[in-house]
């Protein structure tokens, strides 16, 4: 298709590699994957356009069956790009975007990326929510010559690059799991099917409108598939509103249920599914059309899942999406990890073993059993620092099997992903022998280290096959050849003795050439042109062409410096060594099938292991945690207890090690005649990092982790709510006020007598009186009717009235002490309320001007002076609005006479009775300001 082909002379060189390999080929793949059935009609049509070329009519048909992807379509080394997929890519990659020939009249355009630079390419796409799909040569060019001269290379898409489909180590963080999500809905339950492709983990929740948005940021998936009719369920959208970025609609009838079922069946290769769990049919249908969407995406060449794990509805805490913004568990509010909770205490040292610490913070467990083994594993990690640091020195050298396995199901896998398999299974029979060893034996290992002992296994077999097979440092790619390690395969090394022989014969031809011509320059070198070829300077040239060396010399190529030539006998000897070396590559590629098809029939062991490891990162790292930091152990239980003493905020905490502040630790007591705290103070004092940091001691208690704290009685939360701090939200077109309201409205609908809520400055973005209503309502309700643990912090002092009628309120403050007109925050929350907000003195510190300041204070005694003891106050025109402050110079602004008269003195110019003066001057200044004052 000479209309799409590049005009600069920096892509002659995809000009020349394409001519041989342009085709008229079929599209392969799903024409219907947005659920439409049929293939887009624009494209369609373009391919029987008049005049089309064989290979822009290729190129036509396939982008049909894929309107909604770039189409990175294969030509020599690049991939190339046209129409508005290459406007597209060239604006998100900042690359140059060409044009040459023309359809329907109008100019082509096209953008490139090689071939080998291609990963970090599809990189940056996928973080702009582009979708790819990769179409490839999938014919030798020289099948394609015998069909015509004007015959092109048959491509095909090989694979769909979407968001929550990436495998490779350069696609996605090694710290993070990457899910696709797909939503299912049947008889009216829903229910979400979750998995990582680069794992292998496949999750099934059941789930509900009022839980799905929270559910959702529990997985947090990066694509999520649903069906193209829920539009009819408005409660559904309402819960997918912070999701809209990463939905994909698939047409209804990939959703059916019963084609889900014998989806998995024959995926799992079972008669029946009830060894895995008793599954839905809201269930069974995400579970389907998510196993559709990867055989879609990965053209047939599904991943290695492990079976199903059904979450239950109560497993774990729910915490939904504003809860997590709020106490910025995995993420800042700004969006950063850097600050988060888990940045914080994550001190695990694998992928794997992040990966599942995240998973952990995310999805606090609620049964106390459970609690307890992990809290075990890290008592017994704490206890024994030797085993603990081994353990962690072994773990930081441990590759990722996880991602390894998943990419060797895929076929994408190379010699390193083996070589990780062989290093990982080498680290769990050290970590099996060094739990073995610890302590008194298994026998006094905790339930869940018994359990991780046993699932590291035995793989001495295939671990010494890989360790024979495998050179030490083996290539990224299959490709590449020499990954196969001597003495492996008989038939290899004859392969390479034969390669490398030959090699030194080229040598030996080259001296025999230099003696036959008395040309000591003459080399015998190699290109991907001429293959190996004599090279001469241009003097010498006319000597191997005259009789009698031209019957040996056969002139090849002429450039400015030098001259070219083959022989008979070289091309002989080029031949062996091509052969040879073909063929030693060729026997290694099959050497590496077949080592992948062992590691292959012991994936599911293999995976366990990995867990296993995971788990002991997790556990070694939460013990260096509480060694490091000086948390405690958590008494888990079924209970309604909430006590914490001398608590601390994690993150606060790090933030201020190194610093000469230190953390004011402080007590949380939510009991029976107390479960609901009013906490007053002003601003600064500390009331926001109090709340926050008991909500994620609840969340680091339950997710199996210490605390830190002095002492931490936990009974269990089901579900927790924090609304602290809010910003207004644009794209729904939602006032901070609006976004607060609906927040707390979800907390007062659904939080219950074992959730913990924790709710600050309730009804502060509206009228003085609304708000006040807003805020005394929602304590009665809280009170009455969700009867939560909670903690509520208010600026409006008029609720502590409360407490004469709410048996479970308590009344906390914090401690401000004032000195010479500063407020100076001690951080200390003290049983009773606090006598005002000290706003003004926070706006000083603030650095308001001064004028500012003094007004506010005008302002301030006025008001108070016309407060009633009812909360109202005399009428506003009372105020001598217009009698501002007198206005003073900058350099005199806010200067007492003591300062002024300090900083008119020049020491410099004083004698000493001068400065004596000046001395009884500034005494008569200070008593004078003291008498008055």
């Amino acid at each position: 298709m000479e209309a799409a082909l590049p005009s600069k002379k920096t892509q002659e060189s995809r000009d020349s590699a394409a001519s041989s390999t342009d085709t008229a080929a079929r599209p392969v793949g799903h024409a219907d994957r947005t659920g439409s059935g049929q293939p887009d009609n624009k494209w369609s049509r373009a391919a029987k356009s008049p005049g089309v070329t064989p290979m822009m009519a290729q190129f036509f048909e396939i982008k049909a069956a894929y309107s909604d992807c770039l189409l990175f379509y294969r030509m020599g080394d690049f991939y190339e790009l046209f129409f508005e997929d290459a406007e597209q890519a060239a604006a998100a990659l900042d690359i140059t975007l060409t044009k040459r020939g023309k359809h329907d009249g109008k100019d082509v355009a096209m953008a490139g990326v090689p071939v080998h630079a291609a990963e970090s390419y599809l990189a940056r796409l996928i973080r702009k929510a582009f979708r790819v799909a990769v179409c490839e040569q999938v014919e030798d060019p020289a099948e394609a010559k015998k069909r015509g001269a004007k015959s092109v290379v048959r491509r095909e898409v090989v694979r769909l690059v979407t968001p929550g489909t990436l495998t490779e180590d350069t696609l996605l963080d090694a710290r993070v799991h990457n899910y696709l999500a797909a939503l299912g809905r049947a008889e009216g339950h829903l229910a979400l099917a979750v998995v990582d492709i680069s794992t292998g983990e496949f999750l099934i929740a059941p789930t509900l409108p009022g839980r799905l948005s929270a559910e959702l940021a529990r997985f947090t998936p990066s694509e999520l598939l649903l069906p193209d009719n829920l539009g009819d369920d408005t409660a559904v959208q309402d819960a997918l509103a912070d999701w809209r970025d990463i939905l994909s609609p698939l047409g209804a009838a990939r959703f059916d249920s019963g084609h889900g079922r014998w989806r998995l069946e024959e995926l799992f290769n079972v008669a029946t599914l009830d060894g895995f769990a008793s599954f839905g049919r809201a269930e069974l249908s995400a579970a389907g059309a998510l196993v559709d969407y990867l055989e879609d995406t990965q053209k047939g060449k599904l991943p290695r899942l492990a079976p199903p794990k059904r979450l239950p509805p109560d497993g774990a805490m729910m915490i939904d999406a504003a809860t997590r913004r709020s106490l910025e568990l995995t993420r800042t509010q700004g969006g950063d990890t850097a600050g988060s909770l888990l940045a914080t205490i994550d001190r695990s040292v694998t992928g794997a073993g992040a990966r599942l610490m995240a998973k952990r913070l995310s999805a606090p467990l609620t049964d106390p059993v459970r609690i307890n083994e992990r809290l075990d594993m890290v008592q017994y990690m704490l206890e024994r620092t030797s085993l603990r640091q081994d353990m962690r020195m072994l773990l930081k050298a441990t590759p990722d099997m996880e991602r390894a396995l998943a990419r060797l199901s895929l076929g994408r896998g190379g010699p390193r992903d083996l070589m990780a398999i062989r290093l990982g299974l080498d680290a769990a029979h050290s970590a099996r022998e060094a739990l073995a060893a610890s302590g008194d034996g298994l026998g006094a290992l905790p339930d869940d280290l018994a359990a991780v002992h046993d699932r590291l296994g035995r793989h001495h077999d295939l671990a010494g096959t890989l360790k024979r097979a495998l050179v030490e440092e083996p290539p990224l790619s299959v490709r590449d050849g020499g990954f196969i390690a001597a003495d492996y395969d008989a038939t290899l090394d004859e392969f390479r003795t034969l390669r490398d022989q030959s090699r030194r014969l080229i040598l030996e031809l080259e001296a025999d050439y230099q003696r036959l011509t008395a040309i000591a320059s003459l080399k015998i070198k190699h290109n991907n042109v001429l293959g190996y070829h004599v090279d001469v300077t241009a003097r010498h040239a006319d000597k191997l062409m005259a009789p009698p060396l031209n019957e040996t010399f056969i002139h090849r190529q002429t450039l400015a410096n030098a001259v070219r030539f083959s022989t008979a006998d070289l091309s002989k000897l080029a031949g062996k060594i091509s052969e040879a070396g073909d063929r030693a590559l060729a026997l290694e590629q099959d050497i590496f099938t077949a080592l992948t098809g062992q590691v292959m029939d012991t994936a599911a062991t293999i995976s366990e292991a990995a867990l296993a490891l995971a788990e002991l990162d997790v556990g070694a790292g939460n013990a260096t945690l509480a060694a490091e930091c000086g948390y405690v152990r958590p008494d888990v239980d079924d209970s309604l207890a909430f006590t914490v003493r001398n608590g601390r905020h994690p993150v606060v905490e790090s933030a201020l090690a190194g610093t000469s502040d230190s953390f004011v630790a402080n007590d949380c007591q939510l009991e029976e005649n107390g479960r609901l705290w009013l906490l007053t103070g002003p601003n600064m004092a500390g009331k926001s990092t109090f709340l926050r940091q008991n909500a994620l001691m609840a969340v680091m208690a339950q997710m199996g982790g210490y605390v830190p704290a002095a002492h931490a009685h936990i009974g269990v939360v089901d579900r927790l709510f924090s609304r602290v701090g809010a910003s207004d939200d644009l794209a729904h077109g939602r006032s901070t006020f609006m976004v607060e309201m609906v927040e707390t409205a979800a907390i007062l609908n659904q939080a219950g007598p074992r959730s913990l809520v924790i709710l600050d400055e309730i009804g502060r973005g509206t009228a003085t009186y609304d708000g006040l209503s807003i805020a005394w309502a929602a304590v009665e309700h809280l009170h009455n009717i969700n009867q939560s643990r909670a903690l509520f912090a208010t600026h409006y002092h008029e609720l502590t009235a409360l407490k004469e009628t709410l048996d479970a309120l308590a009344l906390r403050s914090m401690k401000v002490r004032e000195w010479k007109g500063e407020v100076i925050f001690l951080h200390e929350v003290a049983k009773g309320a606090a006598d005002r907000s000290y706003g003004i003195q926070v706006a000083k510190l603030a650095g308001l001007p001064p004028r500012v300041i003094a007004r506010a204070r005008q302002v301030l005694d006025h008001l108070e002076s016309q407060d009633t003891g009812a909360g109202a106050h005399g009428p506003v025109h009372d105020l001598p609005l217009f009698q501002d402050i007198p206005a003073r110079s900058p350099e005199k602004e806010d200067k007492n006479p003591l300062e002024q008269a300090l900083e008119d003195i020049n020491p410099d110019d004083l004698s000493p009775r001068d400065a004596l003066t000046v001395l009884y001057k500034l005494q008569d200044i200070l008593r004078g300001r003291d008498s008055s004052g």
